[in-house]
């Protein structure tokens, strides 16, 4: 077999393994199904893995939560794969359905799509009850009322027609601290009440594990994107592509400028050196030829970070496309961390809200705030390799941070104030 017909082998070969890929990933997505299911009819009556299903010591339990998790990852990981994979590649055991789906038949007495549509079927459904294993839990808290901790009381809440809501949030002739006061002792006094902070103890943890986790994706996963993206897959199609076309240095007029400049102190400060002796005594041409060799490598130096200017541009947009999808795909990452947020600012002093709006606005927003706009976007061109315009600088400053300030303030008027009043007044105070 010749070279030739040997990659044309290989290449054939890798091409039917990648075009296999959906196929496969769904398949491996079905088993990790299968074996969660199982689990859910040989130790909860095909309930759902969960302490309030089945009888089993925290140790067993522990044991059949951790298969739980293993075996989700694998489903996940696998339908991910399957629906990237599903984009560019035809699937082939995929047709037209044309007998309904019977949940009796077993899958070795039926072919083509409805073994397809049918795998499909059961994966969905173990994903649909263990997309988030801690979403459970949170659904379960925001569907219970509160017992023995202390919730966020505003006075603007409207009551309900609920036989069993608390004193304290229906209209009475009675101040609503005591009405407080009279729902405290009775949550304390009530059997269930330990059990019920434990719980709820619980599902904040598992509220917190959630909300820090995601933060840190929404960070780590765009920024590893980019880096990959840029040293492996952009960059050498970049440096390959500059390289045949011959490419010119400098992108810009202001990265010629640059250059120049950088040229001529190099210059200046050699034959400075020269004439205070601290340099070697060289005559006119070994000058020329020093500033010479300086030239080729501020050359270099210049073609190389115009080729990361332009890795970069295709790198971020991988990046942005990235974040994009992530966030699409996490609608109840973001539910849960929003209602974090919500806790943690709802849950400060007024001071401390004061001090935080104080402390945003002045840097966005605030006397020396265009000094940073101004360093951010010239950054920001740099490192797109685009020239920094200052009348476009300029204008933006001049409009931004207005529109910025201009949203602040409607912000606390609109919702702050009708939220927490004494919040604004306090901020009112701190500001004058």
């Amino acid at each position: 077999m010749t070279n030739s017909s040997q990659r044309f082998w290989l290449f054939g070969s890798l091409r039917q393994w990648f075009a296999k890929t959906p196929t496969r990933a769904l398949d491996q997505a079905y088993e990790a199904a299968l074996k969660i299911r199982q689990i859910e009819t040989n130790h909860f009556d095909g309930n759902p893995i969960s302490e309030n299903y089945g009888d089993y010591s925290r140790s067993s339990y522990r044991l059949l939560q951790k298969d739980l998790k293993k075996h989700l990852s694998t489903l996940q990981r696998r339908m991910a794969e399957f629906r990237t994979s599903s984009s560019v590649f035809q699937i082939p055991s995929m047709g037209q359905l044309t007998v309904p789906l019977l949940d009796d038949v077993p899958l070795d007495q039926i072919n083509g799509p409805a073994v397809f549509f049918s795998k499909l079927k059961l994966v969905d459904e173990i994903l649909e009850r263990y997309q988030q294993p801690s979403v459970f839990a949170l659904s379960q808290l925001q569907t219970r009322p509160t017992k023995g901790i202390s919730t966020l009381q505003t006075d603007t809440a409207q009551p309900q027609d609920n036989p069993n809501e608390a004193l304290s949030s229906r209209s009475s002739v009675l101040p609503r601290s005591i009405l407080r006061t009279v729902d405290r002792i009775k949550q304390d006094l009530d059997p269930d009440a330990e059990v019920e902070v434990v719980r709820n103890f619980r599902s904040s943890k598992a509220q917190t594990t959630v909300a820090v986790t995601f933060v840190l994706q929404l960070v780590i996963i765009p920024l590893l994107a980019q880096y990959l993206s840029k040293n492996f897959i952009i960059g050498p199609i970049v440096d390959y592509s500059r390289d045949m076309a011959k490419a010119e240095v400098f992108l810009n007029m202001e990265m010629e400028e640059d250059a120049l400049h950088e040229l001529q102190q190099y210059e200046e400060r050699f034959r400075f050196e020269v004439l205070i002796g601290k340099a070697p005594g060289l005559n006119e041409q070994e000058i020329e030829n020093r500033v010479r060799q300086k030239a080729f490598q501020i050359e270099e130096e210049y073609r190389q970070r115009s080729a990361d200017a332009i890795k970069n541009v295709f790198a971020d947009v991988v990046a942005v496309l990235t974040f994009s999808l992530f966030l699409t795909n996490c609608k109840q990452q973001i539910a849960i961390l929003k209602s974090f947020i919500d806790e943690i600012i709802y849950g400060l002093s007024d001071s401390a809200k004061a001090f935080i709006i104080i402390l945003f606005t002045d840097i966005f927003v605030g006397f020396h705030s265009p000094h940073g706009w101004e360093v951010l976007l010239e950054g920001m061109a740099n490192h797109l390799g685009l020239p920094a315009n200052r009348n476009f600088i300029f204008l933006f400053i001049a409009t931004f941070p207005v529109i910025l300030d201009t949203v602040f303030k409607y912000w606390i008027f609109r919702y702050l104030n009708r939220i927490s009043p004494s919040a604004v007044a306090t901020y009112k105070n701190m500001n004058e």
